[in-house]
């Protein structure tokens, strides 16, 4: 079962509809659970976190959204329409993709597949056109938003895993989506990258007011940030503020163990005593 934390009213205390609604989802692997029940409002500008251990359902969970997973039991409206595969208001990054260091594409080229990667390059004929324009300008601004404007006519092959997945996240935004869904995007960086690019990501946020889902393994890069999370953990979902899902009683509750929920003083969460296997990172090392 999921407990449920609804999306935050407006300000003129109006309710506003959520830009994704999930309602009494499910999906099971053959006789095996992987999650139910779960009930979830997410509002446009939120900023939100799928946490859990490995193997725990919390890329299912973005893949369901997204259309790219079909349901056992219940429903997933995304715009107020039933969620599908390849939705336009969709910007996703998967997870972590690298680029050989002979590939010799340009970062802005990787970024302007995000427009049209259904055809490779530009016709000539149409290169100065007012579409092409508008395009190259559109590429241009969320190059800058990601803050890599320094590096996008390099080779991505040059570029360092930070600066890669930079441009990957601009790819994503290029068709300016409603919504920003990230797939472990801080996995394999070095603890400078995670917190740089957690940083790109909550100004997308504020700046553009696109709702963010973003599955982590660790929180404490994204914590300044996070509106609320999804915590996904032994076929159970908890939403809520991180305060009020990570703690002692609610782990302990999820895991049917003692779990520790320990806060250092600079401000990192650390937790102890998950069962073997599914230990989840809450501090700033990898």
């Amino acid at each position: 079962m999921a407990h449920t934390q609804t999306a935050p009213h407006s300000s003129h205390g109006k309710t506003v509809p959520p830009i994704i609604r999930v309602r009494g989802a499910a999906v099971r692997l053959g006789n095996r659970a992987i999650w139910d029940g779960v009930d979830l409002d997410v509002a446009a500008g939120e900023f939100l976190a799928i946490l859990g251990p490995n193997g725990a359902g919390k890329s299912t969970l973005l893949k369901t959204i997204l259309g790219l997973l079909p349901l056992t039991a219940g429903r997933i409206s995304v715009l107020g329409q039933p969620t599908r595969r390849g939705n336009p208001a969709i910007g996703y990054v998967p997870q972590r993709r690298s680029f050989d260091a002979e590939v010799r594409v340009r970062g802005r080229d990787i970024v302007r597949l995000g427009l049209d990667g259904d055809r490779w390059g530009l016709p000539l004929p149409f290169l100065h056109s007012a579409a092409a324009r508008v395009a190259a300008a559109r590429v241009e601004r969320v190059i800058d938003m990601v803050g890599a404007t320094a590096y996008a006519d390099r080779p991505i092959g040059e570029l360092s895993g930070g600066e890669q997945q930079r441009l990957l996240i601009a790819q994503a935004l290029v068709t300016e989506p409603r919504i920003l869904a990230l797939d472990e995007p801080l996995d394999s960086l070095d603890l400078a990258n995670q917190s740089a690019v957690a940083g790109v990501i909550r100004t997308i946020a504020h700046e553009t007011g696109a709702a963010v889902l973003l599955v982590a393994h660790d929180i404490n890069p994204i914590l300044p940030a996070l509106d609320r999370i999804v915590y996904v953990a032994r076929g159970q979902v908890m939403v809520g503020t991180p305060e009020a899902v990570i703690t002692t009683a609610t782990l302990s509750r999820l895991y049917g163990t003692t779990v520790e929920v320990l806060h250092a003083s600079d401000g990192r969460i650390v937790v102890v005593g998950q069962p073997e296997g599914e230990e989840v990172s809450y501090h700033g090392h990898r």
